[in-house]
């Protein structure tokens, strides 16, 4: 099943390099009326480096979200601006770099008025394939609980994932004999059943699906469809036994390459921020009374206890009545507080955690002792979330809001799940994208 996801990803990824190429191909022809190789030459490898960069743009504007591959106001708006903003980025990269000989004026504005059309007209054709119930994977679901009712949901709003409930058999399977099913599966073409984990260990309902085994049906679990919809793991469904199997996997080559790279890419970050980190602490200073740097204990790897630095943004009398989860909009904040953990730019700072090993750039974010006492006791799992380092940014913060409650921390603790089962130099270059894309959109 996430075979066809993933082979819709890359048909869009193919099909926008080769509209990318055929708006170069049709505005020079247009320009010179011929395409030699003379004009080839010049233009491919310049245009080619651009394409590369929009193509990362895209992916940061959530272009390849199939959530979001509709046919409606808000993909043309997302579209058009992340075009403009990509030409912005092309017309900046032809003036800055002298070395390329062609003059973008004409050239570059006419590849992008073009581009803006064909690839629009593209992402429509692709938008409405997508969105074709007939192009789904009819799936059999059965039994009954929220998580079922989400999967259901959001199946019927979003064709495009590939995905479409067939039949609902809310009752279950456990009162079900083989035939019954087999002739549900062919009346209504099933290709994928999909169970709650606790039926798939029913001895009867195990023998009920077995006998859809004969017919070339696809047998999952609710959990299994459930993450790759959503992205996240359904904790509700699950057992300690599953994680036993599924959490601790061995990354050894990943953990032990991490580290090196994290500090060649901090060092360098640091580096080229260190102008703009230096400006930050001083209007601090100036705007605030008490310290830049902001120093708070938190439970990070294998909830050892350590020292997180952060640019300060409340005011110094913030916790007078006691510890409290930072809300989006908190009063605390001061004026330029606020902006900073709009933007995170306050979490500069932590690239010294980095360094020091306590934090990775990518994972869980660490919470206060007072808090991770509390829900641990409320959430169910919860401590399996310090099996990796904490980071400075994650794959909850990239796809939940700002957390400040119980449902909050459960929400995101299936998300953080995820990129420990899951996570990757893929995952976390992912993570790091969509985190630049926040910080854009919260200027």
């Amino acid at each position: 099943m996430d075979s066809i996801v993933k082979l819709k990803r890359f048909g869009l990824f193919l099909g926008d390099l080769a509209v990318l190429y055929a708006a170069l191909f049709l505005m020079l022809f247009l320009r010179y009326g011929e395409f030699s190789s003379d004009v080839a030459r010049f233009h491919f490898a310049p245009f080619s480096i651009i394409f590369a960069i929009w193509l990362v743009f895209f992916y940061i504007g959530d272009l390849y979200d199939l959530r979001l591959l509709k046919n409606n106001g808000e993909f043309f708006i997302r579209f058009i601006a992340i075009v403009a903003l990509s030409g912005i980025v092309a017309v900046m990269f032809f003036y800055f770099i002298p070395d390329f000989i062609i003059a973008p004026k004409t050239n570059l504005f006419s590849f992008i008025a073009i581009f803006a059309v064909i690839g629009y007209a593209w992402r429509q054709l692709y938008n409405y394939m997508l969105n074709n119930k007939l192009s789904v994977v009819r799936i059999l679901l059965t039994g009954y609980n929220r998580t079922t009712e989400e999967i259901y949901r959001q199946l019927e709003r979003n064709p495009q994932l590939g995905y479409g409930v067939a039949f609902w058999m809310k009752e279950g399977l456990e009162d079900k004999n083989p035939q019954a099913l087999a002739e549900t599966i062919e009346r209504q073409k099933i290709e994928v059943v999909v169970l709650p984990a606790h039926l798939k260990k029913n001895p009867r309902v195990a023998h009920v699906a077995y006998g859809t085994l004969a017919l070339g049906v696809e047998v999952t679990d609710l959990a299994t469809l459930y993450e790759k919809i959503f992205r996240k793991i359904p904790v509700a469904e699950l057992e300690e036994s599953w994680f036993l199997g599924n959490l601790v996997k061995n990354h050894r080559v990943y953990d032990a390459l991490k580290r090196p790279v994290e500090i060649l890419f901090v060092l360098g970050l640091a580096a080229a921020t260190l102008p703009l980190t230096l400006l930050i602490a001083l209007i601090i200073k100036l705007t605030s009374p008490g310290p830049a740097i902001f120093r708070q204990t938190r439970i990070g790897y294998r909830g050892r206890p350590f020292t997180i630095f952060k640019f300060r943004t409340m005011r110094l009398d913030a916790e007078k009545n006691g510890p409290q989860w930072a809300a989006q909009k908190d009063d605390r904040s001061t004026r330029f507080g606020h902006f900073l953990r709009r933007t995170h730019l306050d979490e500069f700072p932590q690239l010294l955690n980095v360094l020091n090993g306590t934090i990775s750039l990518i994972g869980p974010r660490p919470e206060r002792p007072e808090f991770v006492e509390k829900l641990a006791r409320e959430i169910l799992y919860y401590e399996l979330r310090h099996l990796v380092r904490p980071g400075v940014t994650g794959w909850a913060q990239t796809h939940y809001r700002y957390g400040a409650s119980v449902n909050d921390a459960y929400e995101k603790l299936q998300y953080e799940l995820y990129y420990i089962r899951h996570r990757s130099f893929m995952l976390d270059l992912i993570t790091l994208l969509k985190t630049v894309k926040f910080f854009f959109t919260n200027l």
